[in-house]
């Protein structure tokens, strides 16, 4: 059990190694042991391209009879990919015995791929840090079994519990050492969310630019239309990864305006108060096979993805600045089944990790 372990952390580091380049697929990682000896491994390196265990198989040469396949997930066996299934491949190299993490959620492999190759006599070892291979991959195994995008509330407060003195008014709260980790942050999630009042009152980038990474689909909620046109998340070099999600009702003439800068508007119905149904909006962007969403405020936007509880996780970067008076991200009451998951100081700042209690 100890070197099935081994080799399946050895598999985590590889998968990781694909973190924001593999999208929507999961991060994978594999290794081939002969022998007691390492002789291939491999990563799943972009979206459309070969497989972990191909890579692996083509590193590890032409003698793999009798080897051993490590891999954080289970092998795919279908052909409605990209790619073809590695399952044929692991057998016809006789492969003697395979040993993964996870079943993989998605409906059109979850335990096939395990059955055809154990069909073809092949040793099949599952549950091997299976806690660890399903938090690598959360933001895979929510779209796979929901096909809804993981989310996660970021949220900025003071000790007292406070976003922002006031509405529109722009508060600093925490270090650079927290701006750095939000920044890598944002590199990890396929799309940052922002609603219309913290671009007018901040005028974000909501780009990686503290750390090394991807910039992530940047989507606004502004059901007016009330963003300028010179705001910097449409003034960008790549304005096609500027989602605008609006109402039916918003001004064409402002919606013909921001499409000619090349900005993509989602036009959605709304509510008698005026709202864009949040649940709406994430169908949209896992249509756009968007995975995951960091939503990063303001208390209007928290405020409605706690009360209609579609969230995974929440994030909190506590200052150690006390403003005595100010707006909340959230009423604490509204929460539902949510749990303590870790802490962690960043520079001056302390971090809070709470998750979804899905146990209950």
């Amino acid at each position: 059990m100890a070197d099935h372990s081994k080799y399946i952390k050895r598999c985590f580091v590889l998968a990781k190694k694909g973190e924001s380049l593999v999208t929507p697929n999961p991060l994978v990682g594999a290794v081939i042991v002969k022998n007691g000896k390492v002789i291939g491994e491999g990563y799943h390196k972009k979206y459309g391209s070969a497989h972990a265990e191909v890579n692996a198989i083509k590193k590890a040469g032409k003698n793999l009879a009798g080897s051993t396949l490590y891999c954080n997930l289970e092998p795919c066996c279908h052909t409605n990919k990209q790619t073809p299934p590695c399952v044929p491949l692991i057998i016809h190299k006789k492969i003697k015995k395979v040993v993964i993490s996870n079943y993989d959620p998605n409906k059109e492999v979850n335990g096939k791929g395990v059955k055809q190759l154990r069909e073809a006599g092949v040793e099949v070892i599952t549950g091997i840090l299976k806690d660890e291979g399903k938090e690598l991959n959360k933001f895979y195994f929510k779209y796979a079994q929901e096909k809804l995008p993981y989310v996660t509330l970021k949220v900025a407060q003071s000790s007292d519990g406070k976003i922002s003195l006031s509405k529109n008014k722009q508060t600093w709260l925490t270090g650079k050492q927290s701006i750095k980790y939000v920044h890598k942050l944002r590199s990890e999630y396929d799309a940052v969310l922002a609603g219309a009042g913290t671009i007018k009152t901040d005028n974000p980038l909501l780009t990686v630019r503290e750390a090394k990474g991807t910039n992530p689909v940047r989507v606004i909620i502004d059901g007016k239309l009330s963003i300028p046109i010179s705001s910097k998340v449409i003034e960008c070099p790549d304005p096609e990864n500027t989602f605008i999600f609006t109402s039916n009702s918003a001004i064409e003439r402002k919606v013909k305006l921001l499409a000619k800068k090349g900005v993509r508007i989602f036009r959605l119905k709304t509510s008698r108060h005026s709202q864009i149904n949040i649940k709406s909006i994430l169908k949209v962007l896992a249509k756009h096979k968007i995975t995951s969403v960091l939503v990063e405020g303001g208390s209007e936007i928290f405020t409605q993805f706690v009360d209609k509880n579609l969230f995974d996780e929440i994030i909190i970067l506590q200052s150690p600045k006390i403003l005595g008076r100010g707006i909340s991200a959230f009423n604490p009451k509204k929460l539902k089944r949510i749990q303590f998951s870790s802490t962690e100081k960043i520079g001056k700042d302390i971090k809070f990790i709470y998750r979804k209690n899905l146990s209950d």
